[in-house]
């Protein structure tokens, strides 16, 4: 059984735009981001970054995640 799911992007119905209001950005955020961390993307992608691009994508994420997260949401959730 998978430890990861992605089910937001799969049952969301509402507007994908960014913008508009602060629900609406946040669920166009998460729309976008299960769309790409879809595998088939990320294989795609990855390959084509340059390095300054990964560790660009790299830095943002892992700010974001010790910025946002306790330590114990961050091992719950991020690292399972």
């Amino acid at each position: 059984m998978s430890q990861h799911d992605h089910t937001f992007v799969e049952d969301y119905d509402g507007l994908v735009g960014f913008g508009l209001d602060r629900a609406t950005d946040e669920a166009t955020i998460m729309v976008y981001l299960q769309k790409f961390s879809d595998d088939q993307v990320l294989k795609t992608i990855i390959p084509r970054l340059s390095q300054e691009e990964l560790e660009e994508v790299f830095d943002l994420l892992s700010r974001l995640l010790a910025q946002r997260l306790t330590k114990d949401e961050y091992e719950d959730f991020f690292l399972k």
